[in-house]
């Protein structure tokens, strides 16, 4: 390829957000992210869904920022920024085709991405077989895989048990109690304690069941579903984990990026 490669990823969250910091970083810089209208990323400081509340955002020295329309996405590329569009506006931009297709949405299953909408398309974890629904599967299960490129096959099944810090898995995360908006005083960096109220769900109580910082939080006025991951309890207590791409996070996108430069980068050409 002779020029810079169009890379779109579906999603804007945490573990996007870090596949597009990763790429931007390597200097490749035309990327264009998708994202709802109603974002549930928790980790909403180092994910590029902020960008939808703000027009802007900045995760480690790379901004994101809305786009509308083809031009919007070229302006923000000639600024160095990555573009994030709502899905539904995606729809209407003809005149743009990826040649890079990531889907990081880490939805456990497939939601529309095929093999055939780029000539290099690469998935995230459980729900994508590759040679089948993508060319590319990247592990997502943290342990000895976490990051293997899988070329053929698939991913682990989801085990629907958190990563573990300092001990603790299930305690860690804050869930919905029940179906409606989330409403919260509270903020991405502060601490709290077990027992503490975190806020609330159509009047139903979210308390912490561990002490530490609160490293992610869904946007208050949310509509969640009961069970919803809505925060992220983090027991180490480091306020500035909170704002920094984490370990995993590393992880895969490194793995996105290298799987890009095996495609683009045959011997010979």
């Amino acid at each position: 390829m002779n020029r810079m490669p169009f890379i779109l990823i579906r999603g804007a969250g945490e573990m996007a957000s870090a596949v597009a910091w990763r790429l931007h970083r390597a200097n490749l810089s035309r990327i264009c992210m998708l994202e709802l209208a109603n974002p549930l990323a928790v980790r909403r400081a180092v994910s590029f869904s902020t960008a939808l509340e703000t027009g802007s955002h900045n995760v480690d020295e790379v901004v994101a920022r809305t786009a509308q329309r083809a031009e919007d996405i070229e302006a923000a590329w000639q600024d160095q920024n990555i573009a994030v569009v709502l899905t539904n506006d995606w729809q209407g931009i003809t005149s743009l085709h990826p040649d890079v297709l990531v889907d990081a949405t880490l939805a456990k299953r497939n939601l529309g991405t095929s093999i055939d909408q780029a000539s290099l398309v690469i998935a995230l974890g459980p729900g994508f077989e590759a040679g089948t629904d993508c060319h590319l599967v990247i592990e997502t299960n943290r342990g000895h895989d976490l990051g293997r490129i899988i070329d053929t096959g698939k991913a682990e099944a989801n085990t629907g048990v958190p990563g573990g810090i300092d001990g603790f898995t299930t305690e860690r995360v804050l869930r919905a109690p029940t179906t409606g908006a989330f409403e919260t005083d509270l903020d991405i960096g502060m601490m709290v304690q077990a027992g503490d109220v975190i806020g609330e769900v159509a009047g139903l109580p979210v308390t912490a069941e561990i002490d530490g910082v609160l490293r992610g939080l869904i946007r208050t006025g949310t509509e969640v579903g009961d069970g919803l991951k809505i925060g992220d309890i983090d027991p180490r207590g480091e306020a500035s984990y909170c704002f920094t791409i984490s370990d995993k996070a590393r992880a895969l996108s490194g793995s996105v990026l290298e799987g890009i430069m095996r495609s683009f980068n045959q011997p010979g050409e």
